[in-house]
């Protein structure tokens, strides 16, 4: 469709505003009195809220949406959702419920809000839980995603930021979407890239943390606008450090390549100023530090368990069709939170 291309200006996770305004902007937002059912709020840099509701069971609130990062409606409206979804696995929880959000121009054809909204649809579904409304509005530019309601046993959810010395770091997914969409919004990218690129951000993290119930997971998030470093950096949370391994780390190769010609996003470079502070390459080629600070759209969970289970999850889930890998290590605290070595 040509309006599609209206609509296309570089969306995704890559739309987020950057870590340092963010955090600068909440640290001043009244709390309210403390609510000890509260598990997890806002003040944590978590995925989402964790609310008990009894002795068994916690509700888990998240809500993610931004403009489209590619020309497809329909491919959109599915990654939006499972990048909306993805938040209730990365705090260990089930799907349950999902509210649709909406921005639409009243000037552009509606077929191309129902392809979105059909894509969307589908992935709640595939994730097991009902679209049970939602909200819209009129806007100048198109945005979507997804307001979304899980559950969880109170004493079974992940937090981020409670990996322990010793642990293993696992990242289900390869990283560098948004190297490639940014490619592809100069006719850059390969189709085979384009192609591949989709297929991981449609993909929902359920799968990963189906398999992640057989295991004791100490800490879990998803990759998403801050990229693989910022969202690294909230799991060790000033009170770790750690060790990552470059090259044992899932990419798509072809995002090195445009990264090596420049084709980066404006978020990518906030990450960059962000990591400054806490991150250190050692011998890592510079298109590797670009991936690593790419923001994902619909990225993989990044897991922390200890050593000895660690390569059985990894062999499960790459039996179930995931780029899986051990990258990296959780250290006591070192001279530098993140060290990143080219081996």
């Amino acid at each position: 469709m040509d309006q599609t291309k209206l609509f296309c200006k570089g969306g995704g996770c890559t739309a987020k505003l950057g870590a340092g305004i963010l955090s600068r902007v909440l640290e001043h937002l009244p709390h309210g009195p403390e609510d000890a059912n509260l598990l997890v709020g806002y003040d944590s840099k978590d995925d989402g809220a964790v609310y008990r509701l009894n002795a068994d069971q916690a509700l888990v609130h998240t809500l993610d949406f931004f403009p489209p990062m590619i020309d497809d409606p329909y491919a959109f409206g599915q990654i939006a959702a499972a990048n909306a979804l993805s938040d209730i696995y990365a705090m260990g929880g089930e799907v349950k419920t999902a509210l649709n959000i909406v921005c639409f121009p009243e000037t552009m054809d509606l077929n191309v809000l129902g392809e979105i909204m059909r894509g969307g649809a589908e992935k709640v579904i595939e994730a097991g839980g009902i679209i049970a409304g939602g909200h819209s509005i009129a806007d100048s530019d198109v945005k979507y995603g997804l307001s979304v309601t899980g559950v969880v046993r109170p004493d079974q959810y992940y937090a981020n930021n409670t990996a322990q010395p010793g642990d293993r770091l696992i990242l289900t997914k390869r990283l560098g979407v948004g190297i490639i969409c940014t490619a592809n919004r100069v006719g850059e990218a390969s189709p085979q890239a384009m192609e591949a690129a989709v297929q991981s951000m449609t993909t929902l993290n359920r799968y990963a943390a189906q398999c992640c119930k057989a295991f004791d997971i100490h800490a879990c998030t998803d990759i998403t606008g801050f990229g693989f470093l910022g969202h690294l950096h909230e799991m060790t949370d000033r009170k770790r450090s750690c060790h990552i391994h470059a090259k044992q780390v899932p990419i798509f190769e072809e995002a090195l390549a445009y990264a090596d010609e420049f084709l980066l996003t404006a978020a990518g470079q906030r990450n960059r100023n962000h990591a400054e502070g806490f991150a250190r390459f050692e011998g890592v080629p510079f298109a590797m530090e670009e991936v690593l600070l790419d923001p994902q759209t619909s990225g993989g969970l990044l897991i922390a368990l200890a050593q000895a289970e660690a390569p059985q999850l990894v062999q499960q889930l790459r039996q179930i069709g995931l780029p899986a890998a051990i990258v990296g290590e959780i250290e006591e605290t070192a001279d530098v939170e993140i060290r990143i070595t080219n081996d």
